[in-house]
């Protein structure tokens, strides 16, 4: 994401790059925008740092629900995210919020019982960016679509090197070249090994 040599940027650098396949546009809200699926973002952090729970993980620090107006309530929640980096546990917090209750613009009271979940993941998502996941969603330069065309590029090319090769086509190169040996008829194979034996000097051969 940036050409600096600041080996403080290189965990920030080596997460920043989204898939463009695993980004979504943000719905639901007063803005627009795009934002990384959270399950990819999972794997993403399993992939640097082990298995969650080991290598990585998440710890709720607090969440409840807060009463608006007689109508609209609020649910938010404080996630620590921690990760193992050089043999020492480091961590980030960022809070997260979800609409629990409202009314709708139809006047019908909406309640949303998946609220806590979705701000847990909200915050988590958000703590994630402050490592360096989906850093150029989070800092803007997504919206312009030749650096989307270049993150393309960059997990296109990786998926090229990880794919493995069809065995029948190792196969076919192995045996590019190389004409297969036609069997000779029956007769033939057995006047062969008559002659072999009438000539034949050394009576081990036989």
């Amino acid at each position: 994401m940036t050409n600096s040599n600041n080996s403080n940027m290189d965990l920030w650098n080596s997460l920043s790059i989204t898939d463009p396949k695993k980004v979504k546009p943000i719905t639901g809200k007063s803005y627009k925008g795009s934002s990384p699926q959270p399950y990819w973002l999972v794997q993403r952090a399993t992939e640097t740092f082990g298995p969650c729970g080991l290598g990585w993980g998440i710890e709720i620090v607090q969440q409840g629900f807060q009463q608006c107006n007689a109508e609209t309530m609020m649910h938010y929640a404080t996630v620590r995210v921690w990760y193992m980096q050089d043999g020492k546990k480091c961590s980030v917090e960022h809070m997260g919020g979800t609409m629990a209750m409202y009314k709708s613009s139809a006047g019908k009271m909406v309640y949303d019982e998946d609220a806590p979940k979705k701000s847990v993941t909200d915050a988590m998502v958000k703590a994630l960016s402050f490592i360096g996941f989906a850093g150029d969603i989070f800092s803007g330069i997504w919206d312009d679509w030749k650096y989307q065309e270049m993150a393309a590029a960059h997990y296109n090319g990786q998926n090229q090197q990880a794919a493995p090769q069809p065995q029948n086509q190792n196969n076919q190169q192995q045996n590019q070249g190389q004409q297969p040996q036609q069997q000779k008829p029956i007769a033939q194979r057995y006047n062969d090994a008559l002659n072999a034996i009438k000539n034949a000097k050394n009576p081990q051969t036989l």
